[in-house]
Protein backbone atom coordinates (compact mmCIF):
# COMPACT_ATOMS: atom_id res chain seq x y z
CA UNK A 1 0.00 0.00 0.00
CA UNK A 2 2.82 2.37 0.90
CA UNK A 3 4.59 1.54 -2.37
CA UNK A 4 1.44 2.42 -4.33
CA UNK A 5 1.14 5.69 -2.44
CA UNK A 6 4.75 6.54 -3.21
CA UNK A 7 4.33 5.58 -6.86
CA UNK A 8 1.00 7.28 -7.56
CA UNK A 9 0.89 9.93 -4.83
CA UNK A 10 2.55 12.62 -6.98
CA UNK A 11 0.18 11.79 -9.85
CA UNK A 12 -2.93 12.09 -7.65
CA UNK A 13 -1.70 15.36 -6.15
CA UNK A 14 -0.91 16.80 -9.59
CA UNK A 15 -4.30 15.66 -10.94
CA UNK A 16 -6.10 17.29 -8.03
CA UNK A 17 -4.20 20.58 -8.34
CA UNK A 18 -4.83 20.69 -12.08
CA UNK A 19 -8.56 20.13 -11.58
CA UNK A 20 -8.97 22.86 -8.97
CA UNK A 21 -7.11 25.39 -11.09
CA UNK A 22 -9.50 27.92 -12.68
CA UNK A 23 -9.93 27.38 -16.40
CA UNK A 24 -12.44 27.43 -19.28
CA UNK A 25 -14.19 24.23 -18.16
CA UNK A 26 -14.70 25.52 -14.64
CA UNK A 27 -15.94 28.88 -15.90
CA UNK A 28 -18.41 27.13 -18.20
CA UNK A 29 -19.77 24.88 -15.45
CA UNK A 30 -20.12 27.75 -12.97
CA UNK A 31 -21.93 29.83 -15.58
CA UNK A 32 -24.31 27.03 -16.49
CA UNK A 33 -25.10 26.37 -12.84
CA UNK A 34 -25.70 30.02 -11.99
CA UNK A 35 -28.03 30.49 -14.94
CA UNK A 36 -29.79 27.12 -15.30
CA UNK A 37 -29.53 25.50 -11.88
CA UNK A 38 -28.00 22.51 -10.12
CA UNK A 39 -29.19 19.71 -12.41
CA UNK A 40 -27.99 21.45 -15.56
CA UNK A 41 -24.70 22.28 -13.85
CA UNK A 42 -24.13 18.63 -12.95
CA UNK A 43 -24.91 17.40 -16.45
CA UNK A 44 -22.68 20.12 -17.90
CA UNK A 45 -19.92 18.70 -15.71
CA UNK A 46 -20.70 15.16 -16.91
CA UNK A 47 -20.44 16.45 -20.47
CA UNK A 48 -17.08 18.09 -19.89
CA UNK A 49 -15.73 14.90 -18.32
CA UNK A 50 -17.14 12.81 -21.19
CA UNK A 51 -15.44 15.11 -23.70
CA UNK A 52 -12.17 14.87 -21.77
CA UNK A 53 -12.38 11.08 -21.85
CA UNK A 54 -12.68 11.24 -25.65
CA UNK A 55 -9.32 13.01 -25.66
CA UNK A 56 -7.87 10.42 -23.27
CA UNK A 57 -9.02 7.62 -25.57
CA UNK A 58 -7.66 9.43 -28.63
CA UNK A 59 -4.33 9.99 -26.90
CA UNK A 60 -4.12 6.33 -25.88
CA UNK A 61 -4.73 5.32 -29.50
CA UNK A 62 -2.18 7.83 -30.77
CA UNK A 63 -4.74 9.99 -32.59
CA UNK A 64 -3.96 13.08 -30.53
CA UNK A 65 -0.45 13.03 -31.98
CA UNK A 66 -2.01 14.29 -35.20
CA UNK A 67 -3.25 17.43 -33.45
CA UNK A 68 0.16 17.92 -31.87
CA UNK A 69 2.09 17.58 -35.12
CA UNK A 70 -0.31 18.77 -37.82
CA UNK A 71 -0.94 22.51 -37.96
CA UNK A 72 -3.86 21.97 -40.35
CA UNK A 73 -5.63 19.43 -38.10
CA UNK A 74 -5.10 21.66 -35.07
CA UNK A 75 -6.45 24.70 -36.92
CA UNK A 76 -9.54 22.84 -38.18
CA UNK A 77 -10.52 21.57 -34.72
CA UNK A 78 -9.72 24.93 -33.14
CA UNK A 79 -11.82 27.02 -35.51
CA UNK A 80 -14.75 24.63 -35.35
CA UNK A 81 -14.55 25.00 -31.57
CA UNK A 82 -14.38 28.78 -31.85
CA UNK A 83 -17.44 28.84 -34.10
CA UNK A 84 -19.36 26.57 -31.70
CA UNK A 85 -18.56 28.71 -28.65
CA UNK A 86 -19.50 31.94 -30.42
CA UNK A 87 -22.72 30.33 -31.64
CA UNK A 88 -23.57 29.31 -28.06
CA UNK A 89 -22.76 32.83 -26.86
CA UNK A 90 -25.01 34.48 -29.43
CA UNK A 91 -27.79 32.02 -28.58
CA UNK A 92 -27.51 32.82 -24.87
CA UNK A 93 -27.56 36.55 -25.54
CA UNK A 94 -30.63 36.25 -27.75
CA UNK A 95 -32.40 34.10 -25.14
CA UNK A 96 -31.70 36.69 -22.43
CA UNK A 97 -33.79 39.24 -24.31
CA UNK A 98 -36.62 36.79 -25.05
CA UNK A 99 -38.27 36.86 -21.59
CA UNK A 100 -39.96 39.80 -19.94
CA UNK A 101 -39.99 39.99 -16.12
CA UNK A 102 -43.08 41.06 -14.25
CA UNK A 103 -43.61 44.50 -12.81
CA UNK A 104 -41.86 43.62 -9.59
CA UNK A 105 -39.13 41.68 -11.35
CA UNK A 106 -40.26 38.45 -9.66
CA UNK A 107 -41.88 35.29 -10.93
CA UNK A 108 -43.04 32.80 -8.31
CA UNK A 109 -43.37 30.09 -10.95
CA UNK A 110 -39.61 29.97 -11.46
CA UNK A 111 -38.11 26.58 -10.43
CA UNK A 112 -36.12 26.25 -7.22
CA UNK A 113 -32.71 27.17 -8.60
CA UNK A 114 -33.09 27.64 -12.32
CA UNK A 115 -33.35 31.31 -13.16
CA UNK A 116 -32.80 31.09 -16.90
CA UNK A 117 -35.17 32.80 -19.29
CA UNK A 118 -34.87 29.77 -21.54
CA UNK A 119 -35.15 26.18 -20.22
CA UNK A 120 -32.39 23.73 -21.05
CA UNK A 121 -32.66 19.94 -21.02
CA UNK A 122 -30.09 17.71 -19.31
CA UNK A 123 -29.19 16.20 -22.68
CA UNK A 124 -28.48 19.63 -24.14
CA UNK A 125 -26.30 20.46 -21.13
CA UNK A 126 -24.38 17.18 -21.46
CA UNK A 127 -23.97 17.61 -25.21
CA UNK A 128 -22.69 21.16 -24.85
CA UNK A 129 -20.12 20.04 -22.29
CA UNK A 130 -18.94 17.23 -24.56
CA UNK A 131 -18.65 19.47 -27.61
CA UNK A 132 -16.84 22.26 -25.78
CA UNK A 133 -14.16 19.86 -24.55
CA UNK A 134 -13.88 17.74 -27.69
CA UNK A 135 -13.49 20.82 -29.90
CA UNK A 136 -10.64 22.19 -27.80
CA UNK A 137 -7.39 20.74 -29.22
CA UNK A 138 -5.45 22.11 -26.25
CA UNK A 139 -7.11 19.47 -24.05
CA UNK A 140 -5.80 16.68 -26.27
CA UNK A 141 -2.29 18.08 -26.18
CA UNK A 142 -2.51 18.48 -22.40
CA UNK A 143 -3.25 14.79 -21.88
CA UNK A 144 -0.44 13.84 -24.26
CA UNK A 145 1.99 15.97 -22.26
CA UNK A 146 0.80 15.12 -18.75
CA UNK A 147 -0.09 11.41 -18.65
CA UNK A 148 3.06 9.87 -20.25
CA UNK A 149 5.08 11.15 -17.28
CA UNK A 150 3.30 8.60 -15.08
CA UNK A 151 3.17 5.63 -17.47
CA UNK A 152 5.55 2.89 -16.33
CA UNK A 153 6.84 0.88 -19.33
CA UNK A 154 7.61 -2.03 -16.97
CA UNK A 155 4.04 -2.26 -15.64
CA UNK A 156 2.27 -3.65 -18.67
CA UNK A 157 0.35 -2.22 -21.62
CA UNK A 158 1.10 1.50 -21.93
CA UNK A 159 -2.20 2.28 -23.67
CA UNK A 160 -4.17 0.63 -20.86
CA UNK A 161 -2.20 2.57 -18.24
CA UNK A 162 -2.94 5.72 -20.22
CA UNK A 163 -6.67 4.99 -20.13
CA UNK A 164 -6.63 4.22 -16.40
CA UNK A 165 -4.64 7.33 -15.50
CA UNK A 166 -6.79 9.50 -17.74
CA UNK A 167 -9.95 8.08 -16.19
CA UNK A 168 -8.61 8.88 -12.71
CA UNK A 169 -7.91 12.48 -13.76
CA UNK A 170 -11.45 12.78 -15.09
CA UNK A 171 -12.95 11.19 -11.99
CA UNK A 172 -11.15 13.68 -9.76
CA UNK A 173 -12.36 16.44 -12.06
CA UNK A 174 -15.93 15.21 -11.78
CA UNK A 175 -15.79 15.24 -7.98
CA UNK A 176 -14.27 18.73 -7.91
CA UNK A 177 -16.70 20.14 -10.46
CA UNK A 178 -19.75 18.51 -8.86
CA UNK A 179 -18.79 20.01 -5.50
CA UNK A 180 -18.45 23.40 -7.17
CA UNK A 181 -21.86 23.00 -8.80
CA UNK A 182 -23.49 22.29 -5.44
CA UNK A 183 -21.90 25.38 -3.88
CA UNK A 184 -22.88 27.66 -6.75
CA UNK A 185 -26.41 26.21 -6.83
CA UNK A 186 -26.82 26.82 -3.09
CA UNK A 187 -25.82 30.45 -3.59
CA UNK A 188 -28.21 30.76 -6.55
CA UNK A 189 -31.18 29.89 -4.32
CA UNK A 190 -30.92 33.36 -2.82
CA UNK A 191 -31.76 34.95 -6.15
CA UNK A 192 -34.64 32.62 -6.87
CA UNK A 193 -37.39 34.20 -8.90
CA UNK A 194 -35.58 37.38 -9.88
CA UNK A 195 -35.97 36.97 -13.62
CA UNK A 196 -34.44 40.35 -14.39
CA UNK A 197 -31.25 39.26 -12.65
CA UNK A 198 -31.58 35.89 -14.37
CA UNK A 199 -31.61 37.64 -17.74
CA UNK A 200 -28.40 39.49 -16.86
CA UNK A 201 -26.78 36.23 -15.77
CA UNK A 202 -27.82 34.74 -19.11
CA UNK A 203 -26.14 37.66 -20.87
CA UNK A 204 -23.03 37.12 -18.77
CA UNK A 205 -23.07 33.46 -19.79
CA UNK A 206 -23.33 34.46 -23.44
CA UNK A 207 -20.43 36.89 -23.05
CA UNK A 208 -18.42 34.16 -21.34
CA UNK A 209 -18.97 31.77 -24.28
CA UNK A 210 -17.81 34.41 -26.73
CA UNK A 211 -14.79 35.20 -24.53
CA UNK A 212 -13.86 31.50 -24.39
CA UNK A 213 -14.17 31.37 -28.16
CA UNK A 214 -11.85 34.37 -28.50
CA UNK A 215 -9.38 32.78 -26.08
CA UNK A 216 -9.39 29.58 -28.12
CA UNK A 217 -9.00 31.57 -31.35
CA UNK A 218 -5.73 33.14 -30.19
CA UNK A 219 -4.33 29.88 -28.80
CA UNK A 220 -1.28 28.44 -30.54
CA UNK A 221 -0.36 24.86 -31.23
Amino acid sequence: MFDLLVQYGPFLMAAFLLNISPGPDMAYIVGQTAVHGRKIGLFSSFGVVSGAFVHVLAAALGLSAILATSALAFAIVKWVGVAYLVWLGIGALRASFAGKPGRDGNDDSTPAIAISTRPMTVFQAWRQGVMIDVLNPKVAIFFMAFLPQFVDPHSGDGAMQFLVLGSVVNLIGLVVESSLVLMVAAAAIRIRGHRKLGAWLQRALGAMFITLGARLAISQQ
